[in-house]
């Protein structure tokens, strides 16, 4: 019974860390730790994707405004800004692109979470954080905003309890 008691903290406790690194990798929450490896006014590092249905995904051949949203299914703060997603007109606007990369994903798990959220933008799986790798070190949800040009508007991690109000191009 003492068990039961001690694994029911620990699952507490690993709720409470945040969502900096993988669930098997969890660290303490110190944002003051987190490393943005792209900068404002910086040509996006990645341009070509293959999404979860194996379509290409190229950010040169589209003009619109785009919203690279880099994030986890387990964790909370990416569920939460999912939800924000889901539920605004962002994801209505002809003029963006929408983007989520999941970092450390399968095809599989994504396609899950896109039908769980009810999500209408393509889903990347980023199995080995080679992509997410060159945005950052740590820190999920991210969202990396980029103008028509491809160029980076603005970085945010958005773990906060609104994080759509950062959102502006």
């Amino acid at each position: 019974m003492k068990w039961i008691s001690a694994l029911n903290i620990l699952l507490i406790t690993l709720l409470m860390v945040g969502c900096t690194s993988s669930p098997t990798k969890l660290t303490q929450h110190n944002p003051s730790e987190y490393q943005t490896f792209v900068k404002v006014g910086e040509q996006v590092p990645v341009t070509q994707f293959i999404d979860t249905q194996g379509e290409k995904i190229d950010l040169t051949q589209s003009h619109n405004a785009k919203l690279l949203i880099l994030f986890a299914t387990w964790c909370s703060d990416s569920q939460r800004a999912m939800k924000a997603l889901k539920s605004s007109d962002l994801n209505l606007d002809p003029n963006i692109d929408i983007i989520g990369i999941g970092r450390e994903e399968s095809n599989e798990t994504l396609d899950k979470f896109a039908d769980e959220y009810e999500l209408n933008f393509p889903l990347i799986a980023d199995n080995d954080r080679s992509i997410y790798a060159k945005f950052a070190n740590a820190g999920i949800p991210r969202f990396i905003l980029l103008d028509k040009e491809n160029q980076i508007v603005k970085t945010i991690i958005a773990e906060d309890e609104n994080p759509l109000t950062q959102l502006q191009w």
